[in-house]
């Protein structure tokens, strides 16, 4: 006699895994998307606050968390669908909400990503993942967090924290959106045949074009946060910086929408031009300043990592290590070389280097993507017939798609976030006072990062006068009275003491 069929998950197919559902493929779009998320948060976050002065550490971490955290909002109301939805113009989808049981619970789908030839037959189908589009959604909400936190990168040190919070969904809305429906969400460049495999243009590039751009108009910082701004916690930064190079097996693993033979490839590739990018940039250091940095350690790892995202599941480790050596070396050149025989470069306060990192890194792995792509691997990835990297068969034609699209890239975020920042500047003053620049995190949120007394804590003036002794109370008085009009002026509770 047949046993009944038991109820729940121990059903043959349970009502919560229809036909369509590859509980693999899902389960391993989740792990992606989670681990692009702890780059962020810890690995963003920890690193922000650990390789800024100490008086910048809590409001250099909370300008990551507060990106990341408001993302996720405007995200999930209408920023996903901009950018993966319905093709609304050649650049930009239809916004829209992602909040319903109904989108959330079916098959995931890019619709605009349909690739038609010239004679208007379809050649290839839209892009239908095997798993719910709650599953796109949040993976694609990772990737679009991490461009805000990085861009954050290049205003640590003078930002108001206000203009920040206005300036994120802003930028959210009308630049990264913009970026990656072109790119990714079946616009105009994807059609095109422009390759980016997992973000060297709609990440990377877009937020260093747009962090530079906007260091430009917020200002410097203080003079002397220029010419002094070492780490506060190396040790924290590695282990930031650790967990940002581990992460990234989610950020390009996951591009492939499955755990297929391109993921495979494309972590391998990762991991080996991530190292290859880190001797290199060591090597250098070594050779032109007789001693390796740290620092630069993990900004030659950032570099590697960076360069072989656009096309690290499309071409041949062997060409992950020559990406991460072009990936340590033409960054480091325009950082320690050129970066200081350039009046713009000099002039614009790019805190972090984010311009050289992300910007001048993802420029460089787009390029060499075009040249080094080979047909079997980009076939299995994109969805634009005969798409192949120049010394494969692709021709100088494949190099001039990939500059076009990086010049559309630039020029976006550089328009985009210039009028955003412009129109914030209006209501909210973009760079906080020097007053308060002096202070930091005590001025901008009224807490420190460590229980020291040191650069950016404020002065305690009792403490001050019980250590100081004698005076008599007259004195005491006059102090008290000097100093309060001090702080009355300051419109802050104490001064700052630097060492």
């Amino acid at each position: 006699m047949a046993s009944p069929t038991r109820p729940g998950p121990y059903m043959p197919r349970p009502p919560a895994v229809p036909e369509w559902l590859n509980t693999g493929d899902n389960g391993w779009q989740l792990a992606a998307a989670t681990f692009v998320g702890l780059q962020s948060m810890p690995g963003l976050v920890a690193l922000y606050g650990s390789i800024v002065k100490k008086k910048w550490a809590v409001n250099s971490a909370f300008m990551a968390l507060y990106a990341y955290a408001s993302t996720l909002i405007v995200w999930v109301l209408v920023g996903f669908r901009m950018a993966f939805g319905d093709r609304l113009l050649p650049f930009w989808g239809k916004a829209g909400p992602a909040l319903t049981e109904g989108f959330l619970v079916a098959r995931a789908s890019v619709p605009a990503t349909a690739h038609y030839g010239k004679d208007g037959v379809l050649e290839s189908p839209r892009t239908e993942p095997f798993y719910p589009e709650a599953s796109m959604v949040l993976f694609q909400f990772e990737l679009a967090a991490i461009t805000l936190v990085l861009l954050a990168g290049s205003l640590l040190g003078r930002m108001n924290i206000k203009a920040w919070m206005a300036f994120t969904p802003l930028w959210l809305l009308f630049s990264y959106t913009v970026s990656a429906f072109s790119l990714w969400g079946g616009g105009f460049l994807y059609q095109w045949g422009v390759i980016d495999y997992s973000g060297g243009y709609v990440i990377h590039l877009s937020s260093g074009i747009a962090g530079f751009t906007a260091a430009y108009w917020v200002g410097p910082r203080l003079k002397s946060d220029r010419e002094r701004f070492s780490p506060n916690n190396i040790l924290l930064m590695i282990a930031g910086g650790g967990l940002l190079w581990l992460g990234w097996a989610g950020f390009n693993g996951g591009a492939p929408y499955a755990p297929n033979i391109t993921a495979s490839v494309a972590v391998l590739n990762t991991n080996v031009s991530a190292a290859a990018s880190l001797l290199t940039w060591t090597c250098l250091d070594v050779i032109f300043f007789g001693k390796p940095s740290v620092i630069g350690a993990v900004q030659g790892m950032m570099t590697g990592l960076v360069c072989i995202t656009p096309g690290a599941g499309l071409v041949h480790t062997w060409s992950a290590i020559l990406m991460g050596i072009c990936g340590g070396s033409l960054p480091w050149f325009t950082m320690m070389i050129l970066h200081k025989r350039s009046a713009l470069l000099q002039k614009v306060d790019d805190t972090l280097a984010v311009f050289h990192t992300h910007a001048v890194a993802g420029l460089l792995g787009g390029l060499l993507t075009g040249l080094l792509a080979t047909p079997d691997l980009t076939a299995v990835h994109t969805h634009i017939p005969g798409a192949r990297g120049a010394f494969y068969g692709g021709g100088i034609a494949q190099v001039g798609k990939q500059i076009a699209g990086a010049l559309f890239v630039v020029a976006w975020n550089v328009v985009a976030t210039t009028v955003i920042l412009l129109g914030v500047g209006i209501v909210i003053p973009l760079r906080m006072p020097d007053e308060q620049l002096k202070i930091g995190d005590d001025a901008a949120h009224g807490e420190e990062a460590y229980a020291l007394w040191g650069d950016g804590e404020r002065f305690d003036v009792t403490r001050h006068e019980a250590a100081r002794g004698g005076g008599g109370a007259w004195g005491a008085a006059v102090v008290d009275e000097a100093m309060d009009h001090q702080l009355a002026g300051m419109g802050a509770r104490g001064v700052t003491i630097q060492l």
